[in-house]
């Protein structure tokens, strides 16, 4: 499996019912993935060589210290 962290997707304005500025602030303070940084991983794990056996990727964003605990900048 490819388990990616904190990343920028639609989710948060989802969450937020399409309030932009909202779901913008979720992200405020810190450089979340991407979805070219999961696309990056999930190219190697689909083209990885045969005999290389991946189980598990957990990947996070540098500010990222667990699920819960991200390290945001100062105001």
């Amino acid at each position: 499996s490819v388990d990616p962290g904190a990343a920028e997707t639609e989710f948060s304005n989802v969450r937020f019912h399409g309030d932009d500025g909202r779901a913008n602030k979720v992200y405020e303070g810190y450089t979340p993935l991407t979805a070219p940084d999961i696309a990056d991983v999930v190219c190697y794990v689909a083209n990885a060589p045969a005999h290389v056996n991946l189980l598990q990727v957990v990947m996070e964003c540098t500010a990222q210290r667990s699920a819960a605990v991200l390290s945001r900048e100062g105001p």
